[in-house]
């Protein structure tokens, strides 16, 4: 089994429990690494042997767009859809991060991942 990584994604986005989280936003960057079976995709030189990152990246923004509390909700709703849409993948993980969260502490960011089978 082989992988497709996407690495720092970065979205501006509303998520929070706070009331000015969901005026101000902030960044979040967002890291998915699908495994699938690619030798085909290696052989026949054909998108349709793969999966399209492109579209991969779409579902994460789609995503970030619909507010939520929790990272975890977010996360979670990611995988959901790229299980949804994707059925060559046959594991998939990935992490939120919120960058410069509100917090009373200098911490760069603060990161959520899951990874499940499929």
């Amino acid at each position: 089994m082989q992988k497709i990584k996407l690495k720092g994604l970065k979205v501006y986005a509303y998520h929070g429990c706070m009331e000015e989280e969901a005026k101000i936003g902030s960044y979040y960057l967002v890291n998915l690494t699908i495994w699938l079976k690619l030798k085909k995709a290696g052989k026949s030189d054909h998108l349709e042997d793969t999966i399209n990152y492109g579209e991969l990246s779409q579902i994460i923004k789609d995503q970030m767009a619909i507010r939520s509390h929790l990272l975890e909700n977010v996360a979670l709703r990611i995988l959901s859809q790229i299980k949804k849409q994707f059925h060559k993948i046959k594991k998939a993980k990935v992490s939120v991060s919120k960058v410069n969260p509100p917090v009373n502490a200098d911490i760069n960011h603060v990161k959520v991942s899951f990874k499940k089978k499929f």
